[in-house]
């Protein structure tokens, strides 16, 4: 359960901790999940994610969980916080102080954590145990990937330059990547204040391709994991209907070299593994926001109409509007 891009985090992490468990895991939005009442059980287990552990709506869907008798869990940035207190347990982040309004690196803290839990609980599983060592062999390389993928800042703000006077941009994931899409859109909506929509692959024909010209800008996640192959048929359409297209791949990928040759700019990122690609194929995204942000003149620490914590509900406002 949580909001924003905690919610992103949670589904970046969420394939990897089904396949690994064999658990079914339902992610709710917490507004949605109070706004409907869902059914828990005493039976349930049930993590809050929150970087500052005092998001309003998350903490009033744990005290709705306590009160249906779930397992609540907490994973958050900061010690001592309202969710931490109330939770039965969790985990701290430890990322340190994330100054700035909008998440990044409490996000992929976030996957991190959630991805080692998974890792914990398929320990004793036989068939999980070789992807198990793989995500964990991998965890030790991130740092190093990281740095290079930081490498790409230049590009990141040439790319910025040719998008700062469009007023939208599609961004298209499909599996693990359907989360960085949603999470790319996010930031570039709320410090670059320019309209952007993350959209599941899946879902290009039943209405996103309508919006499909030479003037619409078009990012797609084209990572080399389980979706690659699908991922490549979505290029080839959108190509085919004269997308202005953007693709972040793997380096080395000369299936997607070859497709994009010529037609659409080719960004590259360093191979992880399935589980950690919204950890690495976020940065150069995250990147693309600050630079859009500066080109755009808006301040990429305090968006407008934001705060770093949302501890007001709507329902909260709208007593207040009743009182005067």
């Amino acid at each position: 359960v949580a909001c924003g891009t905690s919610y992103n985090a949670c589904l970046a992490a969420r394939p990897t901790l089904e396949a690994l468990t064999g658990l079914p895991c339902a992610l709710e939005l917490a507004s949605d999940l109070l706004d409907r009442r869902a059914p828990l059980f005493r039976d349930d287990s049930v993590f809050f994610v929150s970087q500052s552990g005092e998001t309003a709506d998350t903490l009033q869907a744990l005290e709705y969980a306590r009160r249906a008798g779930a397992l609540c869990l907490g994973i958050t940035n900061t010690v001592g916080s309202s969710i931490a207190r109330a939770s039965a347990d969790g985990i701290h982040l430890n990322a340190g102080a994330e100054i700035g309004v909008a998440s990044t690196k409490a996000y992929s803290s976030q996957v991190v954590a959630i991805l080692l839990v998974a890792c914990a609980m398929a320990q004793d599983s036989l068939p999980a145990r070789d992807r198990v060592e793989e995500i964990v062999d991998a965890m030790a390389t991130l740092p190093d990937k990281l740095r290079e993928v930081l490498l790409l800042d230049s590009r990141m703000a040439a790319l910025a330059a040719e998008l700062r006077d469009e007023t939208s941009l599609l961004v298209f994931g499909r599996g693990v990547n359907y989360a960085v899409a949603l999470e790319a859109a996010l930031k570039v909506k709320e410090v670059a204040l320019m309209h952007s929509e993350g959209i599941l692959a899946g879902e290009m024909k039943h209405g996103p391709l309508a919006l499909i010209d030479a003037s619409m800008p078009v990012l797609v996640l084209a990572t080399r994991d389980a979706q690659h192959a699908k991922m490549l048929s979505v290029i080839e359409q959108l190509l085919a209907r004269g997308a202005r297209l953007f693709v972040l791949g793997h380096a080395g990928d000369e299936v997607l070299e070859e497709l994009c040759h010529g037609r659409a700019c080719l960004l590259q990122v360093p191979w992880v593994p399935d589980a950690l690609q919204p950890v690495v194929n976020v940065v150069p995204l995250h990147l693309l926001a600050y630079h859009l942000t500066l080109l755009r003149g808006h301040d990429v620490d305090q968006p407008r109409n934001l705060a770093k914590s949302v501890t007001v509900t709507e329902e909260t406002n709208a007593i207040s509007r009743k009182r005067r």
